[in-house]
């Protein structure tokens, strides 16, 4: 990103740090240790039928059917298209990660929470707190699966391929800074470049796993729907917040179909 335009992304997400959005509590202020199990099980279910989990889940399905994934892998660490190299692919994915760290610590900062000072600090560090059992959850039980399925890379290093914790990692802070992020009022093109962006960085750090030749494209799709659920259960689970609610149905129509994806905001529970 230019110089110029980052200053104004930076001006903007600062002005807009100053308010909620209309009905909204500070970020942070309503954490809860002891959110109930009603709620909790409709964080389940809302973070299952988030079409960021699901899609990618069925996208990794698809690509078992004619070998796709394992000719994707090899096309793209023998041509290596976009970083010009397994080696320049692998450090890539290294810096895309700590990027996505990067913006979910940023979010975080910007997220409204009470005035500067003692209630600022409580605010941010119970906010805080959920944020890193969302990441450590979704890192971890990566680490769990990869440990029992045993696939081996593309690569050959070992058989820890599936699934991609670099995309797992990116995708639970990318979509924790998008949700922290949405508690801010913003002019919806700012917004959707803002998520676009995010959604963009979690994909490059599974195209340079999948580049590199350490994971297949299945598991960093799988590692995206891990994150993606780890981030929006916690949030929806312990924040208290009012989530925007993603949707994304088909509905056959005759000759063809009508593929729509709806925005609404939740209510806290």
């Amino acid at each position: 990103m230019h110089a110029p335009r980052a200053l104004v992304l930076v001006a903007a997400l600062a002005l807009s740090a100053c308010a909620t959005l209309p009905g909204q509590p500070h970020w942070g202020r309503n954490v809860t240790a002891e959110p109930g199990w009603a709620r909790v099980r409709r964080a389940a279910v809302s973070a299952a039928a988030d079409p960021w989990v699901w899609a990618p889940l069925a996208g990794a399905a698809a690509l078992q059917i004619d070998h796709f994934d394992q000719r994707i892998s090899h096309w793209a660490r023998t041509r290596t298209p976009l970083f010009g190299s397994q080696a320049g692919a692998t450090r890539w994915s290294y810096r895309l990660r700590s990027a996505s760290v990067g913006v979910d610590i940023a979010a975080l900062l910007f997220a409204p929470s009470g005035r500067l000072g003692t209630t600022w600090l409580e605010d941010k560090a119970k906010g805080y707190v959920v944020n890193l059992l969302a990441a450590t959850t979704a890192i971890e039980s990566n680490s769990l699966i990869s440990r029992s399925v045993h696939r081996e890379r593309p690569n050959r290093a070992n058989d820890h391929s599936f699934p991609s914790n670099h995309t797992t990692a990116s995708a639970v802070y990318t979509r924790l800074a998008a949700l922290n992020l949405r508690q801010i009022p913003m002019h919806r093109d700012l917004r959707l470049a803002l998520d676009t962006s995010l959604h963009g960085l979690t994909f490059a750090t599974a195209w340079a796993r999948i580049e590199g030749g350490w994971h297949y494209p299945s598991d960093t799709l799988f590692g995206m729907a891990l994150g993606n659920f780890c981030a929006e259960f916690f949030t929806n689970a312990f924040m208290g917040l009012r989530t925007p609610r993603e949707r994304l149905a088909f509905s056959p129509l005759p000759g063809g179909g009508l593929l729509s994806f709806s925005l609404a905001l939740g209510p806290r529970s």
